[in-house]
């Protein structure tokens, strides 16, 4: 499993009912894309829930390298080029997936809770106390799925899931934010879940 997000931070005057018609008339693109588990599409809203920013910020799930590939040097990837520049896009090895008890609905809601690895802890540590979580996480109520991720060269940490509504804050590991965690919430406005039964449950070790 690998994991992919950019976000585009947009002006705060811009009106993000253009990106709402971009997906809506666009999103089932990918509903079939070869190697990708699931795409969720994201926005969050300046002044929403708390949202400093008007943000549109898809992230991927892929279950093989060759789809990755093949969607960024591909006219889909190309076509946002296009529209909004070359984001920078940001990418994670998977370290732990589970199916929640609302996998079978269409999400609503997603939480993406970065956490930086210090460098005097042992990373291995770290990324055991968050699988060690990972069941318990996924099994709540309204959970569509939790993934688990590292990026190995600025040592962070991410989780991503889905909700069917928005969770409540101690879901997201909200109450972390204090100790350099950041805690993204996110409204879904689209899953693409060609491999989704194909993502590897549990520990991908």
């Amino acid at each position: 499993m690998h994991a992919m997000n950019y976000r585009i931070t947009l002006p705060a005057d811009y009106d993000m009912k253009i990106i709402r018609h971009r997906v809506a008339t666009r999103g089932h693109l990918l509903d079939d894309f070869p190697g990708l588990g699931q795409k969720a599409y994201l926005i969050r809203e300046r002044g929403v829930a708390g949202s400093p920013v008007n943000q549109y910020a898809p992230f991927y799930l892929w279950n093989t390298p060759q789809g990755m590939n093949s969607f960024l040097w591909g006219p889909g990837f190309q076509g946002l080029v296009d529209d909004f520049g070359r984001p920078v896009v940001e990418h994670w090895t998977g370290l732990g997936f589970a199916r929640g008890p609302a996998v079978a609905a269409a999400p609503r809601a997603a939480v993406r809770r970065a956490q930086p690895l210090p460098p005097g802890e042992e990373p291995a540590a770290v990324i055991e106390r968050e699988l060690a979580r990972l069941p318990e996480l996924a099994a709540r109520p309204g959970v569509h799925s939790v993934a688990v991720v590292v990026d190995p060269r600025h040592w962070e940490l991410v989780r991503f899931s889905l909700h069917q509504d928005d969770p409540e804050p101690d879901t997201g590991g909200d109450a972390d934010e204090d100790g350099g965690v950041g805690v993204e919430r996110y409204e879904v406005l689209h899953l693409s879940r060609p491999g989704l039964d194909a993502i590897e449950t549990g520990r991908q070790w």
